[in-house]
């Protein structure tokens, strides 16, 4: 699970409107949404089979 520590911009009512973070943090979180994305995408691909190709012909 990744990690965060965050900080909060708060409204002239004390409400968080937005989260800072550093850089590394960042780049960390875009790595974990964009591994997730790839993760979902095969997911979707194994779950539709319909459309395989087999190997030997992507080959020729």
């Amino acid at each position: 699970m990744l990690q965060l520590k965050e900080q909060y911009i708060i409204n002239d009512k004390g409400q968080p409107t937005s989260v800072i973070i550093t850089k590394k943090n960042y780049d960390r979180l875009v790595e974990y949404i964009e591994e997730l994305e790839d993760i979902a995408a095969y997911d979707k691909v194994k779950k539709d089979r319909s459309k395989a190709v087999p190997w030997d012909m992507v080959k020729r």
